[in-house]
This record gives C-alpha cells, structure tokens and sequence, in this order.
C-alpha cells in the first residue's frame, strides 16, 4: 500500500472493522450487523466513490481556463451535454452523461491533512479527539433494514469509514480485493474457499445441528446463545444463498456490460458495487485512491487517473440507469479535499480544502445543475461555502434519515448522526 504525502500509510487510513482485518469470522460479522428501521427518502441504497489523496478540481469539474497558466494548467474544458455547464477534455464520458449528476463546486473546510479531511468527509462531522463519529455506510446500516442473505455494508476493497461509537455491529465488510474482468470474483468469509463445497459445508452444518440437541436446555433458557444460532443461521444463509454468491460474481456479467466498465480495478469494482446494490445491499463503497498529485499532476491524472474516473463512473451511472436502479440509488462522488490552485515547481498541485468539487447522482438529486461556485481562480467558495455537513445532511436527506436524529454512545452520551448542516438547497428535484 502506498503512502501519503505527509507519512500516513494508505492501509492506516483505511483500516477498519473488516473481516479480514479484525479476524472476525462472517457470522461474528452478522452477529454485529443487524439493522433497525426502514427509512423513507426516495433512495433505498447508496454508492459512494471515494477519489482518496485529493482530486485536483482545476482539472476535472471545476476549471478556470481563463486563470494565469501557473493555474488553470495544461488541460482545456470541454462542453458536456448540458448547456452552459464544461468539465475536463479528459472526462468526455461524463461530460456525455451530465444530465445524470449534479456538480457541487466550492465545497469548502480547513483541514488539510488526509486523516482530519478524510474522517470529516465520511462522517460530515469534524472530527474531535474525544469522539469517533460513524462513517455514512455504518449509519445506513443502522437506519435501513436488509436482507438476511446479505451483507448490508460492503467496502471495494476497503474504506476509511468505520463504524465510530455505533460499534463493530455495523462495520462495513470489506472485499480486500478488487474484481478482474471475466474472473469469477470470490470474498473471504463469504465465498467457500480451501476447496470446501455448499455440499460439504450443508454436512459439517447438519452435524453441527445434531451436536446442538445436547445444548436445547440451556438454549432455552439462554438468550444469548439462541442469539448466537440465529447468526450462525444467518451466516450460513450467506454462504449458501445463490443470490449473495452470484452478487458478489462481476463474470456473470454480459461481457458488453463489463467492457463498459473497463478493465482496470475501479472500472471493475464500480461494475461490483452495482451488482451489489441490485441484489439489495444497502451501501457500497468503492476506494479509488492515488489522487495526491504533489507531483506530476498532469500526467498522472491524463494518463490513468481520470479516464479510468470517467469510464468507470460514466458505466456505473448509465448501468443504473438503464437497470431502473439510479432513482433509488444515490451515489457520492468525493475525497477529503481538492488542490492547489496554483501549481508548484514539480508540476503538481498540493492540499487545499478551501474549495473542491463533488459530484452527487440518483436518489432523487437533480441532474444537470452546477450548485454553488468557486472564486476565478478556484482558490475558494465564490458566496456561501457548502460544507461536508451539508453534503452529509444531503445523502441522508435522500435516503429519508433524518441527520438530526440522536444516538447515544457506550457511555450513554448523546450525539446526533450530523451535528450542523442543512440539505443543499435546489440537490433535489
């Protein structure tokens, strides 16, 4: 795993209560992961793209080409299918779809260190030393019920949110690993491995089952340990379910619909979240990082970074539409911060959280509007800043959980789900 700039290490970002970071075995992980209420937004699921390191917004949704050239660089804008609203030359998918996304400029906060930006936007709270703040899937997974066949929180591969003071019940399960094209596409603690089949494992379950007669007593007086079968039970409808194993499989996909996603690992593990959320799991995450451009910004970002970014969320936006599934789905697209107006002498951009883009889709977010605006270089909001709160406030608006709603911590303190921050005013349609 690749470090950041400052010397965080990628994989400590990340880390959070997975199954195989934790060593939590698939039934620990639904013993922990039982949903409560059914919200009532127009969406029922979720996708975020996480761009991790910080996506230069001067090069990407947010351009300035009439900025000196030590800003608005090497790329030009081009027009997209909306009048009046240009993004990068090196996005000309989604600048053919932008009918199906609404772009936030002049996102705005000030902190810019990859931890601090990071648990801010995946929680919408600023972060404070005395409180870990649950990240958006672990929310969803306590406010949306799922299906008992599936996971409800799943991270490609892995994510910086965690599940905060809601605790590991609701942790995302983590793939650890990214699909490749045409590959059938297996996850630990799900997908059988060692060679063992359904078959065998339907034995070692019916053996296991008569091992239990002898503990019938017991069970009936404890509750805890029939809580503990009913997970095992859960597990293993996970395991077995037809419809959990051929979710997590990208191959069972026609082969025109994954060539659309391309076959580079983000393109595959958008083409992963979707099938995801069409077999009903609540939120996915997808982690795409590499985005700390420091350096040879332009090149890096030409040459990988944003065409992979365009094919692969173009294919995801218009599979989900032609599905029937961008209505009910909605999809955040952002990192911790943006960079850098000005351009360094190593032809890079730096940290800079005082204005960057994001994009939001589905869910009943009006598409094809740009809300909110940069100054004329970019450097920040031009008005009043939109704040991670807000965006916050926004993805839990569209899937109908009110973000003023009160939890209460281990130690019984208090604490609502978004402390500031108001729906975006004109997201939805």
């Amino acid at each position: 795993m690749n470090g950041y700039c400052d010397g965080i290490k990628r994989r400590d970002v990340l880390k959070v209560g997975a199954l195989g970071a934790v060593g939590l075995s698939l039934a620990d992980y639904l013993r922990a992961a039982e949903a409560s209420k059914a919200g009532s937004g127009k969406a029922q699921s979720a996708i975020v793209i996480w761009l991790g390191g910080g996506p230069p917004h001067l090069d990407s949704f947010d351009m300035k080409p009439d900025a000196p050239a030590e800003i608005r660089g090497e790329f030009q804008p081009i027009a997209t299918n909306v009048p009046g609203i240009r993004v990068c030359e090196h996005l000309p998918k989604l600048a053919a779809c932008a009918d199906r996304y609404a772009i936030l400029r002049g996102v705005s906060h000030t902190l810019a260190g990859h931890e601090l930006g990071t648990n801010y936007l995946s929680t919408g709270n600023r972060p404070v030393p005395s409180l870990i703040y649950p990240g958006y899937g672990a929310v969803v997974s306590k406010e949306l019920a799922g299906a008992a066949d599936l996971p409800h929180f799943v991270a490609i591969p892995r994510t910086p949110q965690t599940a905060g003071y809601l605790g590991v019940r609701h942790a995302p399960l983590a793939t650890n690993e990214t699909p490749r094209p045409g590959v059938p596409f297996s996850v630990r603690g799900i997908s059988l491995s060692g060679g063992l089949t359904v078959e065998q494992f339907e034995q070692r379950q019916r053996l296991l089952e008569r091992v239990d007669t002898a503990f019938a007593e017991l069970q009936s007086h404890d509750p805890l340990v029939d809580g503990l079968d009913r997970f095992d039970e859960q597990a293993y409808a996970v395991i077995s379910s037809p419809r959990a194993r051929q979710a997590f499989d990208t191959s069972l996909e026609p082969t025109d619909v994954s060539n659309a996603f391309g076959e580079h690992r983000f393109g595959q593990s958008c083409l992963l979240a979707l099938r995801l959320i069409e077999a009903g799991v609540r939120f996915a995450t997808v982690t795409f990082s590499g985005w700390d451009t420091h350096s040879n910004n332009f090149r890096s970002t030409r040459d990988s970074l944003l065409p992979q970014l365009d094919q692969g969320l173009a294919a995801l936006l218009g599979t989900l539409e032609a599905r029937g599934l961008l209505d009910t789905t909605t999809v955040l697209v952002t990192g911790e911060f943006g960079r850098t107006p000005k351009i360094n002498d190593r032809a890079g951009r730096d940290h800079w959280p005082r204005a960057f883009s994001i994009l939001l889709a589905g869910g009943g977010v009006r598409g094809g509007q740009v809300i909110g605006a940069s100054d004329e270089h970019g450097a920040g909001p031009a008005g009043e800043p939109i704040t991670p709160e807000a965006v916050a406030a926004s993805l839990y608006h569209s899937l109908g959980i009110d973000c003023r709603k009160e939890y209460h911590t281990h130690t019984g303190r208090p604490v609502m789900i978004v402390r500031e921050g108001s729906v975006i005013p004109g997201v939805f349609g």
